[in-house]
């Protein structure tokens, strides 16, 4: 998911249909405000952040970006008018991973942004660990204390996701969307379900996956 911070209409309208049309996901902010309510419901897998914003600036909004260690590692390309040296200076000083100057092409942001990624991609490694639980991307795999566990496609999938993301609460809906795709028709019963199979499966490691009332799921080792 790309977040496109841009306060004209005309301009974020274009950016969001060409980053749509080129095979990504993406939505739109005109604004600082809108931006970090989203932020908190979910992580972008980068952000285009116009320097010239109403109310906070993309200069401000770029430092808390980079001082908060949950948004840090975020990929951030900026854009300003052409001329403006100093925005572009300031803002890869402060940790921008590249810089567009306007007016710029669509297609020229595309590559930027496939290039970027290519650049800030982590280096995963195959084995996942949490506590007794061991997951291996590589080869698919769990086991748990030492001993191996039979999961099905869905019921790895969630763990993997949680695994990767220790400590991080998921909704129900964004694991329907995440592991079942949106054009699953179906209930978040069903997450609930597949939920409770992988607590039986993971056996004594099974209270690693917590129950957040009232919002979702999340992992935690336990003692």
């Amino acid at each position: 998911m790309i977040f496109c911070v841009e306060d004209d209409s005309g301009i974020r309208n274009l950016m969001l249909y060409t980053l749509n049309a080129s095979g990504f996901e993406a939505k739109g902010f005109p604004d600082s405000q809108e931006f970090w309510e989203a932020v908190k419901e979910e992580e972008p897998e980068m952000v285009l952040l116009d320097v010239m914003l109403p109310g906070e600036d993309g200069i401000t909004i770029l430092k808390k970006l980079r001082s908060d260690a949950a948004t840090a590692h975020i990929p951030v390309i900026m854009a300003s008018a052409k001329g403006t040296e100093f925005d572009k200076v300031t803002g890869l000083d402060l940790g921008a991973d590249d810089y567009l100057a306007k007016p710029f092409g669509m297609m020229e942001m595309v590559s930027r942004i496939k290039s970027v990624l290519r650049r800030t991609a982590p280096k995963e490694t195959p084995v996942i660990k949490m506590g007794i639980i061991e997951l291996n991307t590589g080869k698919h795999t769990v086991s748990v204390d030492g001993k191996a566990v039979a999961l099905t496609l869905k019921e790895y999938d969630l763990l993997c996701l949680m695994m990767k993301n220790r400590g991080l609460v998921f909704t129900r809906e964004q694991l329907l969307n995440k592991i079942w795709g949106q054009s699953f028709i179906g209930e978040t019963r069903t997450v609930d379900v597949h939920i409770g199979t992988l607590r039986t499966k993971l056996g004594k490691a099974g209270g690693y996956v917590e129950t957040v009332r009232g919002v979702g799921y999340k992992m935690e080792e336990t003692p």
